[in-house]
């Protein structure tokens, strides 16, 4: 059983996309990274990226992890805060602290995609890869 299909497949995918969003527009650190966006166009794309990446059977069709988050300037501190705010709907929908680990761990290699900023305050901004890294 894929972990989708775990945490109740499609009803429980809008249901903390719904409650993950919520938490991070609330929080005044994360929150900035939403001003002025179509929440709803993201909250499509999020429902089709979760249920691609924990196994279901929607295919990701938004553009690529690095592309879509270059811009922001994600410290890996903030990638922390977005995983807190997803654990956090998660635990609203009853999912276990151990599922919502595996989530957690299915989702953690993107932080090699989305981080694009230092965050060492050494002013360098743009996706980067760790030493030995593929780009």
């Amino acid at each position: 059983m894929s972990i989708y299909e775990s945490i109740g497949g499609p009803d429980a995918v809008a249901e903390a996309v719904e409650k993950f969003y919520a938490r991070l527009t609330s929080d005044p650190d994360i929150a900035v990274f939403f001003e002025g966006a179509d929440m709803d166009q993201l909250a499509t794309r999020q429902r089709m990226f979760l249920t691609a990446a924990l196994g279901g059977p929607d295919a990701y069709e938004g553009r690529d992890m690095r592309a879509a988050h270059a811009h922001l300037r994600i410290t890996d501190a903030d990638f922390d805060l977005f995983l807190d705010c997803l654990a956090g709907a998660l635990a609203d929908l009853g999912i276990t602290p151990a599922r919502t680990d595996e989530v957690l761990a299915a989702l953690a290699p993107l932080r090699l995609e989305i981080v694009c900023a230092r965050g060492d305050g050494s002013g360098e901004f743009g996706c980067y890869d760790p030493p030995g890294g593929s780009g």
